[in-house]
């Protein structure tokens, strides 16, 4: 009986469209252009609003310019995190600095919820003493901030948002443009009853906002550390169906991660039948995996099965293979996919 391991590396996965699974229809440089513009407009902005907001005692233009500060420490560390991923792989780091993005947008997530908190704070001390609002400044100054964020936001929305990185960035910007509502809605009342209080109540709307922004973002960033699943792909529907695809015996060993936002990568141990075609079922299952579920880097261990499997074949009731699983690894990975109703 003979065994072929057959080892496809990431870099041959992709077939004759070599990287296309990664263009997003935008370049990094444009990427890098459309992230500069949008830098220039909300730390020019954010320089006027801060003088306004104290000439105004404004508690809620001074928190849409903290806020504006944290959207351009977001944009810079995009801008960072995208020159460090662009570099190749090199010695110890055999995936280049691709998760420096997710490092970018972790950070932009943990501001939004420290900002958050000490907004909050101060806007429960201006609810339970107002002071004196100068309501027309905040509602003419919120209004040119509307401007420039709704500028702002189309900028980077011209960016790849399927990087975790620029998602985390635009959701900084989406948030002040809302923000900046929220405190316009505010000057407006103040100037047209007196209500003070309606600046810090807005200041709490933009806090919930930010929580909420900043939560998903942590979240999401969590996952792709934990290398659990991407979203959307369930890893036991997935094996269930490579273990379906014609010569194929058993799947197990089945990992499914992210590199980095938008990069899926997959590995397995793939069991053939006895006389199967190794390499043609390799070029099958990875034909499935990039055209179904865009999964481009594969990493797939194609053997043929030892024999051919009838239950039973052993004294105590197992099957063959399931008496050699115990000696493929020192520790399970995850369930055994096989054509035929299993345990998972």
């Amino acid at each position: 009986m003979s065994s072929h391991g057959h080892q496809h590396g990431p870099g041959h996965a992709h077939g004759g469209d070599g990287h296309a699974g990664h263009a997003h229809g935008v370049s990094a440089d444009a990427d890098r252009r459309w992230l500069t513009i949008a830098l220039a407009l909300i730390t020019g902005f954010m320089a006027i609003e801060v003088v306004i907001g104290v000439i105004a005692r404004s508690l809620a233009l001074i928190s849409d310019a903290a806020h504006m500060l944290t959207d351009a420490v977001s944009i810079v560390l995009a801008l960072i995190a995208m020159r460090l991923a662009a570099r190749p792989a090199r010695g110890g780091f055999t995936y280049g600095l691709k998760r420096a993005e997710i490092l970018s947008a972790q950070a932009n997530g943990l501001t939004l919820l420290l900002l958050g908190a000490w907004l909050a704070y101060e806007a429960v001390e201006r609810l339970i003493d107002p002071p004196e609002v100068e309501g027309g400044l905040v509602l003419v100054t919120a209004l040119a901030g509307i401007v420039v964020n709704v500028a702002a936001a189309w900028c980077i929305s011209k960016a790849n948002r399927s990087s975790l990185n620029v998602e985390g960035a635009y959701q900084h910007i989406l948030n002040d443009l809302f923000a900046f509502i929220g405190t316009a809605v505010a000057g407006l009342v103040v100037l047209l009853t007196g209500f003070a209080r309606a600046d810090g109540i807005a200041t709490l709307v933009v806090v919930a906002l930010m929580f909420k922004a900043g939560y998903g973002l942590l979240r999401e960033s969590a996952r792709v550390f934990l290398e659990a699943a991407p979203a959307g792909v369930d890893p036991d529907a997935l094996g269930d169906e490579l273990a379906a695809q014609p010569s194929v015996v058993e799947v197990h060993d089945l990992h499914v991660w992210q590199i980095t936002s938008g990069e899926p990568a997959l590995s397995a141990h793939v069991l053939v039948e006895p006389g199967g075609d190794c390499h043609g079922v390799r070029r099958g299952l990875e034909d499935l995996l990039r055209r179904d579920h865009g999964i481009t880097h594969s990493t797939l261990q194609v053997d043929h099965a030892p024999v051919p499997v009838f239950a039973g074949d052993l004294p105590d009731g197992r099957d063959l293979l399931s008496a050699r699983d115990a000696s493929h690894c020192a520790e399970a990975h995850g369930p055994v996919h096989r054509p035929t109703p299993h345990e998972h």
